[in-house]
């Protein structure tokens, strides 16, 4: 029996703020090495729209971009002025686990980046970003043979570069009608394209929304790291989809995604139904990416004026790794409930089962206590 402990501690006044979030976790049956263990996501101090330009975040925080993401330990600052906004980041990696320790090695364990972005053209948005991952290098020794072909032993030093990525993004929306966002990003390193993006949604007749996507990837390797000298392939994907909304918010939904590798493809398929009262959705897939047929219900709602919401989810999946591979079975089974008898105070309980050829009936049970508070300064 595992027991975590969720902290989430903000001080704020005007536009300043201390924004915290630990996490600290033991075992309770039986003591472990790793026991106990006090995990730091969050620990920064954020001031917002300083002299109506600048803000800015000091500390432990995460990074939200779409090539490389996580937490670092740094500073975070953006300016921001009529149609064009500036952001600027730097700092270290955050050790394994979540340490509330700082990286010992600035120069070669660290992540640098930047993005401008605007939008002075009518319904465009122009970003181009760039960012510089490192981690430190991990030396070792190593037998090697020398000029006469004895052997030696040889300390084996590797430049600390791994992740460098120039990106552009171009969004358009004509409101009520349609928006595109496309994105294209580059790898420095290895001096080639790393992915395209695109994205296209249309919702001028009402009730109704289409959309498609399509992507071009390369796998996203490590440049010192040992697969980078594999010969590996790149991806197509593309997606098409859709929604309609009938009366008392039911919704249906489907969409259809054919990937393309280097001498395979696969498809999936998923249609679905949704309301106020839960959703139940049905997925097939096909192809290289392996067989599967899948359908799940989940349903929840709130009886009292929010005293108690139970919930209820089931799904079934049957699956094949390959075509020529046996055909196995998974079960799932959840059930839960909120008991929220204030509005700063909640107890959640929730029971899960799963039941296939590696976890037989397997039982898990999980309490969680929320306590909301909020003092102004």
């Amino acid at each position: 029996m595992r027991a975590y402990e969720l902290v989430s501690l903000n001080i704020n006044r005007d536009n300043y703020s201390l924004r915290t979030y630990f996490n600290f976790e033991t075992d309770i049956s039986k003591e472990l090495k790793i026991d106990p263990r006090l995990r730091v996501y969050n620990f920064f101090l954020e001031a917002r729209d300083v002299f109506d330009v600048l803000t800015f975040r000091l500390g432990r925080q995460p990074m939200i971009n779409n090539v490389v993401g996580g937490l670092f330990d740094g500073v975070n600052a953006s300016l921001a002025k009529n149609d064009f906004k500036f952001n600027a980041y730097y700092g270290g990696n955050v050790p394994a686990y979540q340490k509330f320790e700082v990286t010992d090695d600035w120069g070669h364990d660290f992540i640098l980046g930047g993005k401008v972005t605007t939008t002075a053209l009518k319904d465009f948005r122009i970003s181009l970003g760039y960012v510089n991952k490192n981690f430190k290098p991990q030396e070792y020794n190593a037998v090697r043979l020398d000029e006469d072909l004895n052997p030696i032993t040889v300390l084996i030093r590797n430049k600390s570069n791994q992740y460098q990525f120039a990106s552009a993004e171009v969004s358009y929306e004509m409101k009520n009608f349609f928006s595109i966002d496309t994105r294209y990003d580059y790898d420095v390193n290895f001096k080639k394209t790393s992915k395209v993006e695109f994205y296209g949604n249309y919702d001028q007749i009402k009730n109704l929304r289409l959309n498609v996507y399509y992507n071009y990837r390369e796998p996203k390797v490590r440049y010192n790291s040992i697969f980078s000298v594999f010969d590996y392939g790149n991806t197509q994907e593309i997606e098409a989809g859709g929604d309609y909304t009938f009366y008392n918010n039911l919704t249906i939904t489907g969409k259809y995604g054919y990937v393309i590798y280097n001498e395979e493809n696969s498809q999936r398929a998923t249609i679905g139904l949704s309301s106020n009262y839960g959703t139940v959705s049905y997925r097939k897939g096909m192809g290289y990416a392996g067989e599967q047929d899948a359908i799940s219900a989940y349903t929840a709602h709130t009886f009292f004026n929010g005293l108690v919401t139970p919930s209820i989810g089931l799904s079934f999946t049957s699956y094949k790794l390959s075509k020529d591979s046996e055909k196995n079975d998974l079960m799932t089974l959840l059930a839960g409930c909120n008991v929220r008898p204030f509005r700063t105070l909640s107890f959640d309980i929730q029971g899960q089962f799963m039941n296939n050829k590696i976890y037989k009936n397997d039982y898990r049970f999980l309490f969680k206590l929320n306590y909301w508070f909020n003092t102004n300064l």
